[in-house]
């Protein structure tokens, strides 16, 4: 859907990604450029990526999922560890963690942002925990910094599910440079899109190099050398999750648009605040805006009247959401259960409205306004 489109808060919007124009004319020159695997256009993305956050290196994959799963294994989680994860994030969050062989341990988190905090993170600590995944719900940053002692004396890796997050800030710093292993998603309606694809920022070039062989089924030599010799050579395991060049073309015009970008989505957050002050029975999560790049505007409708509410705004067109069921309550991670009421109240509660950069403020306004009078039972 391009910029010119007629902008509205409706359903069918809610999954398109916002374009600006030269995404066409840049998949097609990546079409005739032969290389769909991994090419230069590739390498390209990274260099880019790693620019403009400013940091050495950044490793380009198929998915935000497989960002996750690749950074885990790459910081050496595997059969026998322990993931301590908030139970509040997206499903994929969590199969990452089982497919390495590690186990999740859920946690709870602060019911006014939806982010799990370092006292949390403490008192979960086990003898097997080797690893941390921070959500950086609604894009806000997770300051881990006061917890890190512990966790560097135990040997425990942070790595950050920053799916929602590129382009936020912990202080004055990107969200990807505070010296943890970082992970964003690329997907459809994320603040970037190429349309699908993720991303790795590593520590270290030989984790740099591990979460390449990962994502390259395990073969050492680069898809340059490799044309010019007779043989190659697979060090370990490693799975096909490469970032197609079609998918990095996206991403390199979106990245052109980046600062407008920041400007519109945290605009947008700020006219629903804006609207939505004052409505009762509605409290907004907090997305600490002013550093943050906000993919979605959340909020928790109070008293046990958000599915009432949901289904109300789904059937006047309003393209309301649920982020998310929480994990803990889901049949195929039953075995790792705990009991977690913060969660499973937001869980009760959270409700997403339609955000996205088709929109503008008045729709904003208006899917606002469509929420009071659901609330306060009265018709159009």
């Amino acid at each position: 859907m391009s910029r010119t489109a007629s902008p509205s808060p409706d359903l069918a919007r809610n999954a398109r990604p916002y374009l600006y124009g030269g995404e066409e004319a840049a998949i097609a020159s990546a079409l005739r450029s032969g290389q769909y695997n991994h090419g230069p256009i590739t390498d390209e993305f990274e260099q880019r990526i790693a620019a403009f956050l400013g940091v050495p290196d950044v490793v380009a994959v198929a998915s935000g999922t497989a960002a996750l799963h690749v950074g885990l294994l790459a910081a050496g989680i595997g059969p026998g560890h322990e993931v301590i994860v908030p139970s509040f994030t997206f499903c994929a969050t969590v199969q990452a963690i089982i497919a390495t062989g590690a186990r999740p341990r859920f946690v709870e988190v602060n019911h006014g942002t939806g982010c799990v905090e370092a006292a949390q993170i403490l008192a979960a600590l086990t003898p097997d925990t080797r690893a941390v995944m921070p959500v950086l719900y609604g894009g806000r940053a997770v300051d881990l910094t006061s917890a890190r002692p512990a966790l560097d004396e135990q040997g425990v890796t942070v790595v950050e599910d920053a799916a929602q997050a590129f382009g936020s800030r912990q202080g004055q710093r990107r969200v990807g440079t505070t010296g943890v292993v970082t992970c964003f998603s690329f997907g459809p309606i994320k603040n970037l899109t190429c349309g699908l694809g993720g991303a790795v920022v590593p520590r270290t070039p030989l984790e740099a190099d591990t979460c390449r062989r990962l994502r390259g089924l395990g073969i050492v030599e680069p898809a340059a050398r490799r044309a010019e010799t007779t043989t190659y050579t697979v060090g370990g395991f490693g799975m096909r999750a490469q970032m197609s060049p079609l998918n990095a073309a996206v991403g390199l015009v979106q990245l052109d648009h980046f600062t407008e970008t920041e400007t519109r989505r945290r605009a947008l957050w700020r006219g629903y605040a804006t609207a939505l002050d004052g409505i009762v029975g509605v409290d907004l999560v907090d997305a600490d805006v002013d550093r943050t790049v906000p993919p979605m505007c959340a909020v928790r409708v109070l008293d046990g009247r958000r599915d009432r509410v949901f289904h109300e705004l789904r059937n006047r067109g309003i393209g309301v959401g649920v982020h998310y069921p929480p994990n803990h309550t889901q049949p195929a991670f039953a075995a790792w259960h705990r009991p977690l009421p913060v969660t499973e109240r937001l869980g009760r509660e959270i409700m997403t409205l339609p955000f996205h950069q088709h929109l503008t403020l008045t729709d904003a306004e208006h899917a606002a306004g469509e929420l009071r009078r659901v609330l306060v039972g009265g018709g159009r």
